[in-house]
């Protein structure tokens, strides 16, 4: 089955990586494909492509040029269905354009709406839902921060849900304060068809202190979120990144600016050597959202604390790979008054 919206994948090619995210945004589809003004293809970008080019210190304001993957696999509009799909899995790709004798683009198969439903995956999926929620009261003085209410449900049922359609069927919450208000609302998952456990925490151990706690040790490579973040990116896509990379820990990052308010003077002693008006400093901000191999809980001590930062340092000491994984999608960390408000504001109720 032809996806119904490959048009709104279709980009100029004079677009710019800005223009590009729209694109994957608008259409859902992961893929901008990149044409003349005949629609003729050109070349693909993906989120891959887009994170990569990030990395390499693309700006977002840049042509899109650059990252374009110029020489994508294509297929005729004659070829049948099952054919299509063994040659996405054979290739190990999500779309793939349909293009006519004059490569002018008509049609797109996407992976997901080719199959009837998202493969269940063994991955676990451990949510860090302890927290107090200092910053947030008085609207966590009765309530744990994960169960407030964002569009009609909890923030933690948006994460839950989200996830579920992606393929996890299996979640592990992290719980402390105001646990049991969790374990009463959730239960055993069976009201979402997923399965969810908990690790209770009698005091506070931090995101990796509380990993210490799961018992059995997951047999996969096993996702990480905080309870309070919000976003559109696709975890899906955070672990099958993560497993091409035979990481032993990733972390999801996203990218901060900050313009300092003065002109800046550069010297060397008491020399000027140079003036910078304002400039802009670029850096990786953790999100919140982790991928981790069973063998990386080795680090840890159980009922130790332990952040996360500190378990990625300890992965590093002992030469383990540890790699990001750059976010563009929207990203809310509801920590504040204000940021709840946003997510209210973001989310119609269902």
């Amino acid at each position: 089955m032809v996806s119904e919206q490959w048009r709104a994948c279709l980009l100029p090619h004079e677009s710019s990586v800005q223009d590009a995210i729209r694109c994957l945004d608008k259409s859902g589809l992961q893929i901008a494909m990149v044409v003349d003004a005949g629609d003729r293809l050109l070349g693909t970008v993906t989120d891959g492509d887009i994170r990569r080019g990030l990395l390499r210190g693309v700006q977002l304001a840049d042509p899109v040029a650059p990252i374009v993957h110029g020489d994508p696999l294509v297929v005729p509009p004659s070829l049948e269905q099952d054919m299509v799909l063994q040659l996405m899995q054979a290739n190990k790709i999500h779309q793939l354009p349909i293009v006519d004798e004059g490569r002018r683009v008509v049609g797109l198969y996407v992976w997901d709406e080719l199959q009837a439903s998202p493969s269940a995956r063994p991955n676990t999926m451990v949510v860090m839902a302890g927290g107090k929620g200092t910053r947030l009261r008085p609207h966590t003085e009765n309530c744990p921060k994960p169960l407030l209410p964002v569009g009609g449900k909890p923030m933690l049922e948006h994460i839950i849900q989200r996830a579920s359609g992606e393929g996890f069927r299996h979640f592990v919450l992290a719980i402390h304060y105001l646990g049991h208000m969790i374990e009463e609302y959730f239960g055993d998952g069976s009201r979402w068809n997923v399965r969810i456990d908990y690790l209770r925490e009698n005091a506070p151990l931090g995101t990796g202190g509380a990993l210490s706690l799961l018992s059995p040790r997951p047999e996969h490579p096993f996702l990480v979120t905080n309870g309070d973040v919000l976003t559109d990116v696709r975890y899906s896509e955070i672990l099958d990144f993560h497993e091409r990379q035979g990481a032993a820990a990733t972390m999801a990052v996203r990218s901060h600016e900050w313009q300092h308010p003065f002109g800046v003077v550069k010297t060397r002693g008491m020399e000027i050597i140079g003036f910078e008006e304002k400039p802009i400093y670029r850096s990786h901000v953790n999100a919140g959202i982790y991928v981790i191999e069973p063998r990386a809980l080795d680090a840890l001590e159980t009922h130790q604390h332990c952040d996360m930062p500190t378990l990625f340092e300890r992965l590093q000491a002992g030469s383990d790979r540890t790699i990001v994984y750059p976010m563009h999608e929207p990203w809310l960390d509801v920590g504040r008054p204000a940021d709840l408000e946003q997510a209210r504001n973001n989310h119609e109720p269902a």
